[in-house]
Order: structure tokens, then sequence, then C-alpha cells
């Protein structure tokens, strides 16, 4: 016995809400940038430069002795983070002035200072890592271009696939997404950096998959239902492929939870990031994407428009070679 967990042939009139999804939208959207703006992204040491250092320890250590023999080591601020546990800490220190050899000496000097407080054996280092401030810059503009330059192409091939109103129904929506990610980011003081860049090209790719099942059968139901109107084709197109959305978001998240549970504090922010995206993506192919076709004012006849002109073309080309 197959399990169905939409039943067929649903009747969800999911247009009725359409202006209280785009207020809503619009609101979370101005919400997740006065975040960003008044409370900051906490930028990791991939984009904002300096050293991580990730110890262990067998013993839980007194974070402020802990802080204020790491001050007295004349490297600057010193930021001390709880991960995973209260055994595992995760250490931050600013750049060093004086290049790569700077950063190795006050990696060097912070190993054997834990090593000669807690013994080779109470202290173990999992991770360390140092990224200059050129470095760093770089990321923060290649990354800020990627993701930009991924939605602009995504826009275009919508375009060019479809017509102009849902390559810009599918670039809103993208923008809703990132936006709305990046806002639960700033919201729980989330680590920022290549891993949650990589979260937000991956909701962007998933957002992108959902809206253009959505609108691929919505072209389909315009050239199928010439005489019906746009909302009733649109919840016809969403009841249609509910099913195919309902059980491609939950078996993505369920493997996303999975991963959020017993994926480890490495992963938390990332998975957590990219299950927010799917469920945002989710909405947004439904409450944003097929929405904004109706302010856009596509019907029937943008596609038949586009179908004449194209038989004009034929019929023009075949008298003239008559000729």
């Amino acid at each position: 016995m197959l399990l169905k967990l939409v039943p067929d042939n649903t009747n969800i009139n999911f247009m009725r809400w359409k202006t209280v999804s785009i207020v809503v939208s619009v609101l979370l959207i101005v919400a997740s940038i006065a975040l960003v703006a008044v409370r900051g992204l906490n930028f990791g040491i991939d984009f904002k430069g300096g050293i991580l250092i990730e110890a262990g320890f067998t013993q839980k250590p007194d974070l402020d002795d802990l802080r204020k023999e790491l001050n007295g080591l004349g490297l600057g601020a010193v930021s001390l983070q709880e991960f995973g546990g209260d055994r595992q800490i995760a250490i931050r220190l600013q750049q060093q002035e004086g290049g790569e050899e700077a950063q190795q000496a006050a990696v060097t000097k912070v190993r054997q200072t834990l090593t000669a407080r807690h013994g080779e054996e109470g202290v173990s280092f999992r991770r360390v890592e140092t990224v200059g401030g050129k470095v760093s810059n770089d990321l923060i503009w290649d990354a800020s271009l990627a993701i930009g330059l991924a939605m602009v192409a995504i826009a275009i091939y919508i375009w060019m696939r479809f017509e102009w109103q849902f390559g810009m129904g599918g670039l809103i929506s993208l923008v809703h997404d990132v936006a709305l990610v990046v806002g639960f980011v700033a919201l729980f003081n989330l680590e920022f950096d290549l891993n949650m860049v990589a979260a937000l090209l991956t909701t962007v790719g998933y957002s992108l998959n959902d809206t253009v099942v959505v609108y691929d059968r919505v072209r389909e139901n315009l050239r199928k239902y010439r005489k019906m109107d746009m909302e009733p084709l649109l919840n016809l197109t969403l009841n249609e492929t509910l099913s195919r959305t309902i059980m491609t978001s939950l078996t993505t998240s369920l493997a996303l939870l999975a991963l959020l549970i017993f994926g480890g504090e490495v992963l938390r922010g990332f998975t957590a990031a990219m299950l927010v995206g799917v469920i945002v993506g989710t909405f947004s192919s439904i409450y944003v994407a097929a929405p904004l076709l109706i302010y856009m004012k596509v019907g029937p006849h943008t596609f038949l428009q586009a179908e004449e002109a194209k038989a004009g073309s034929k019929v023009e080309k075949t008298g003239k070679a008559a000729l």
C-alpha cells in the first residue's frame, strides 16, 4: 500500500491569501534588512581575518582565567566561545601585524601557553585557521559576486525559457529567500563564513527547482485552459504540483534535521540555514512566485502573442521563399 501525504484532487484556494502573503513577505524582507543593519553579521574568520583555534580539554576550563591568561600574551583582543560542549573552546585572535610569520608565531604562543597550563594530554588542538586581511576582503567580494551572479543568471534562464514576467517573478522570489535566510542568520548570531555562503547558494538552487516546476505547469495550463481566469488557473496548478512540493520539501527537511541534530557543532549553522532555506523556498514558490504572475498581468494571451508572432514569421519566410 502506497503512502500518500497529499490526497488526490486537492482543491486548496492558495490565491485567497495572495495579498496577505505578499505583505508578510515584504515585512519579513524589511525586518531582515533591519536586523543586518542594526546587529550586523557575525562574520567568521573567512571574512573577518585573524586566527581561529579550536581546542579540546579533558577538564572543563575556567573561561575567565583562560581569557586573562591569553590576553596577557600581547596578541590583542581574545574571544572565547564554547561549542559542542563545555570542554570544546573556540579561541579567536585578531589579525597580527607582520604577515604570515606573525600569524604562525601567535598560534605557537597560544599552543605553548595552553600546553604548559593543562599538559600535553590535557589539551588537544583540533583546528587552526589563519586568514589575512587581503584574503578575507577578497572572499567577501567573491562570495557576494557569486550569490548575485547566480541569481541574475537564474532570472535570465527563466526569462529565456518562459517570458520576462516569469524571470522577474523568479528573481524576486530568490531575493526573498536569500534575504530571509540572511535575516535568520543575523537574528540568531550564527557565524557567517564560506559554509554559510554555500548554504545560501544551495537555497537559491532549491528555490529555483521548485519555482521552475510550478512555472512549467502554469505554462502548460495557460495553453490548455485559455478561457480560465488567472487565479483559478494558479490554484489548479499549485494543487497539481502540491504532492511533489510536499514530498521534496519533507524528505530534504528530514535529512537536514538529522544533520542538524547529529552533525556536530561545525555543521550546525550551515544546516540550520539550509533548513530555513528549504522552508522559505517552498513558501516562496507557492505564495511569492505564483501570485506575482497575477500582478504582472500574465494570462493566456502571454504565450498566444508569442506563438502568433512565431507563426507569422514562419508564414512570412515561406511566402518569400515561394516568390
